[in-house]
């Protein structure tokens, strides 16, 4: 699964990237994003613009917006066929920014679980595919919500956790966007390569979503060698 992962890059390589002009309040740095959070995503919908979103999937059809904290993934095997994702899948689909997620491996002999970074190398921003949902509340208002769509794990994530989010490659960011079969979509949800991506342990502060801070993506050196996992053979 994927639900923790982090958005803090330079607000030029965010406008660069999806050629948009956001403005600081739009790229606000978020160490530890997590589900129930509103946090930025892209729509088809034009001009291309950072929207906030809360993370967890609210069905159109809910009675209540309380399904959407379990419905922050939506598995590729699944995503085009399950009553919960597939109206989105099929018609809002969205880029969801991030520089990088993260995974907990447990420590060798013990029961504490050490989070892992996982990023790509030399690339400070990437895209996970999205859906993403509108729910009328009954008390009055709107809440557009999103699920991030995992995929089996890749031989590096593999070592953590045994699903990682779908990573698009840039070329396929439009795409993704695109009105196009679903056969093509379905292409794209494939596991990131791992000889691009590199992951290392950071502090257990991050398990709590209250702490957001540059001090959460540093290296933490507090494990023995044992709880690290070694170099992955390609």
């Amino acid at each position: 699964m994927c639900g923790r992962y982090s958005f803090a890059p330079d607000l030029k390589i965010v406008n660069e990237h999806y050629d948009i002009v956001a403005n600081p309040a739009d790229v606000a740095a978020n160490y530890n994003a997590a589900p129930t959070q509103l946090l930025p995503v892209i729509t088809s919908q034009m001009p291309r613009k950072l929207s906030l979103f809360r993370w967890g999937l609210v069905p159109f059809w809910a009675k209540d917006s309380s399904i959407g904290n379990k419905l922050i993934n939506a598995r590729a095997e699944s995503v085009a066929t399950k009553p919960s994702f597939r109206n989105a899948f099929k018609s809002r689909r969205c880029l969801v920014p991030a520089d990088a997620f993260y995974e907990w491996k447990h420590a060798a002999g013990g029961k504490m679980k050490i989070p892992y970074r996982i990023s790509i190398k030399q690339q400070p921003l990437f895209s996970m595919a999205g859906i993403w949902e509108q729910w009328e509340n009954p008390a009055g208002g709107l809440l557009q919500s999103f699920a991030i769509i995992t995929t089996s794990a890749n031989k590096l994530v593999a070592e953590l956790h045994d699903r990682m989010p779908v990573i698009l490659p840039p070329e396929a960011e439009q795409l993704w966007l695109s009105d196009v079969e679903i056969k093509q979509l379905l292409s794209l949800l494939q596991p990131f390569d791992a000889r691009a991506m590199e992951a290392y342990p950071v502090s257990t502060r991050l398990n709590s979503p209250r702490n957001n801070s540059k001090e959460l993506i540093a290296r933490s050196d507090d494990y023995r060698e044992g709880d690290l996992f070694s170099e992955i053979p390609y």
